[in-house]
């Protein structure tokens, strides 16, 4: 059985990434991409859905873990009776084909140790042939897929798997590198495991070395950057929602989605997380792939892509995997790429803004795009979506959407009042003025004070708290304190937020069973008690919140406050960017990121 989210750790090398596990198993490796099947799947159901395990012999978790310094290098300590050692687990930058390596330190003592190679493809459903091919080489071949375990350890079948007991004294260290290729090719080139350490290592120093982050919560910063810059795609700029498919919002629930794939929703926020801590390359380079993804019939949009912008990326099941402690289906792709959602054209419009606004070196066509998009939003922003939350029930007048409508409008209204850009600037403020005069007069309910999740309903939504953010209105307004104040009763446990009541059968997303509290939507409370003056609120949330990061300062997308533990796909990209940007208001007062002039 896999262990529990927050015991893992995240290493990856910026195309792909694989969890390594306290026990000292990779549970989880997708071979070359993110998106690809993957070679060890135990995460989603048992050990002979492939594993890769190096730990004492004695068995038992690792008594400590760290990341070296600023870096995505693991190490794992076990101190036995015997003595003391460390695994280094790590993934070079490839040249042209991915590695994982490991490295068995002793530190004290003389300690046995224990390997077990399993490996299956295709999320476990293939048995590769494996051969040896010298006394250091095994060759695993199945279909398109190739790897290569190099190793001086004497490996030996046992049962469709590879084992063996070695003996690691202090001062010794004893390598694995495995390698991937398309088993077509030749076998792929040695790999010296010292001189990866020290590259990798020093590609991480390199990187950190140009953080420009001055605020407060520096090592909560730090290691949330680096999670954003390992589930980047380095050659497209695409940022990945997760790493992983299908972890549950609720164990043994069905809410278990496909998250190795780029959303628009996350485009602002992300930006921003990026220049405010000085990272103008990866800001840039998402800004392009935003438009690279987005380019053709504007009617098209779509809320999320693969990660060199591929549209289709259709959605299955895997019936031989259990899911993650018995959670089931476990799902490939993610049928949300078809939704209709409003709120994309204004992710789109502000985030492409903001880069005018914070200086990144201009694109050509970029306004043209936009314009293209303003002039299909302008009969589109009035019919009903599936929301910000890809529900999978009815179409909807969600708030949220129509704000996001107004978003887009908004924001060209200042391109072209602020920066000098062409268009009906006349017709834009109108549509802007209706949209806002329609969400105010529909979406907010007299009778509880507060905005809505959708027309007429008596719903609350954790997405309205983004309204003072995104500056549809300002935040002295009662309106927004309401709102604000109404999330707080009825949408929180523990403090923490819920995205909205999942019921048993909830109408709304037409799914069944509850789910955690959503950590994004968490930060989005500090930053609106920030907007509103509650700097004391949102400082002890804030601090909450960093509370249930894991051990190595990872964040999944939900947390469990009664069970204490994290749920959702892990680590979460929009969770570490909420992380940075409130860290960033908190040490900036009364300046929250996204915050615009206000209107009436």
């Amino acid at each position: 059985m896999a262990e529990r989210i927050e015991d893992y750790a995240l290493v990856g090398d910026l195309q792909t990434a694989a969890l390594v596990g306290r026990s000292g198993s990779i549970d989880w490796l997708p071979f070359p991409r993110f998106d690809s099947s993957s070679c060890f799947g135990a995460l989603l159901g048992g050990r002979e859905h492939g594993r890769w395990l190096i730990a004492p012999a004695s068995g038992g978790p690792a008594t400590d873990r760290r990341y070296r310094d600023d870096t995505l290098v693991l190490e794992s300590e076990w101190r036995t009776r015997d003595g003391c050692v460390r695994v280094i687990d790590f993934m070079p930058q490839r040249e042209t084909k991915p590695d994982i390596v490991r490295i068995v330190e002793g530190v004290e003592g003389a300690v046995q140790m224990r390997t077990e190679v399993v490996i299956r493809l295709d999320y476990g459903s293939v048995v590769p042939w494996v051969r040896r091919l010298d006394e250091r080489s095994l060759l695993a071949v199945g279909g398109p897929d190739g790897l290569l375990l190099r190793t001086p350890i004497d490996l030996q079948p046992e049962a469709m798997t590879h084992t063996a007991t070695f003996t690691v004294r202090a001062g010794e260290r004893v390598p694995f590198t495995l390698t991937w290729f398309p088993s077509h090719e030749q076998l792929p080139r040695f790999v010296d495991p010292e001189r990866a350490l020290r590259d990798t290592e020093r590609l991480w120093h390199d990187w950190v070395a140009g953080c420009k982050y001055e605020g407060g919560y520096a090592e909560a910063v730090y290691r949330s950057l680096i999670v954003l810059k390992a589930l980047t795609y380095a050659p497209t700029g695409g940022i990945v929602a997760a790493p992983t498919t299908s972890l549950p919002e609720r164990i043994g629930g069905e809410r278990n989605w496909d998250y190795r794939y780029c959303w628009l929703r996350d485009a602002t926020f992300t930006l921003y997380a990026l220049l405010n801590a000085g990272f103008t390359q990866e800001a840039g380079a998402w800004r392009d792939w935003l438009l690279r993804a987005v380019a053709g019939e504007p009617s098209k949009v779509q809320i999320l892509y693969g990660v060199g912008g591929q549209r289709r990326v259709p959605e299955f099941e895997l019936p031989w995997l259990p899911g993650y402690a018995g959670s089931s289906p476990v799902r490939i792709g993610n049928a949300a790429h078809e939704q209709f959602q409003l709120d994309v054209y204004g992710e789109v419009m502000d985030v492409l803004h903001q880069a005018r606004v914070q200086g990144l070196d201009p694109s050509d066509h970029a306004w043209s795009l936009q314009r293209t998009l303003l002039n299909f939003l302008e009969g589109a922003w009035d019919q009903p979506d599936e929301g910000i939350w890809e529900v999978r029930g009815p179409r909807r007048h969600f708030v949220h959407s129509k704000v996001l409508a107004w978003v887009a409008f908004d924001r060209a209204v200042q391109g072209a009042e602020r920066l000098g850009l062409d268009g009906p600037v006349d017709r834009w403020r109108r549509l802007r003025q209706e949209i806002h005069d329609e969400v105010c007069r529909e979406g907010f309910n007299t009778e509880l004070g507060s905005f809505t999740q959708s027309y007429g309903s008596s719903e609350l939504d954790a997405s309205t708290l983004l309204i003072p953010i995104l500056g549809f209105l300002p935040p002295s307004d009662p309106r927004v304190v309401g709102t604000i104040e109404a999330v707080q009763r009825n949408l929180t446990r523990n403090g923490f937020v819920e995205r909205y009541r999942a019921r048993a059968q909830n109408q709304v997303d037409g799914l069944s069973g509850g789910e955690g509290v959503f950590l994004p939507c968490s930060f989005w409370l500090v930053d609106a008690l920030l907007l509103i003056g509650r700097r004391p609120e949102a400082e002890r949330l804030f601090e909450d919140l960093l509370g249930i990061r894991n051990d190595l300062g990872l964040l999944a997308e939900e947390y469990d406050p009664a069970e204490k533990r994290l749920l959702g796909n892990f680590p979460q990209a929009f969770t570490h960017v909420g992380l940075v940007n409130s860290a960033s208001n908190l040490s900036q007062a009364n300046s929250p990121h996204r915050q615009r002039p206000e209107r009436a």
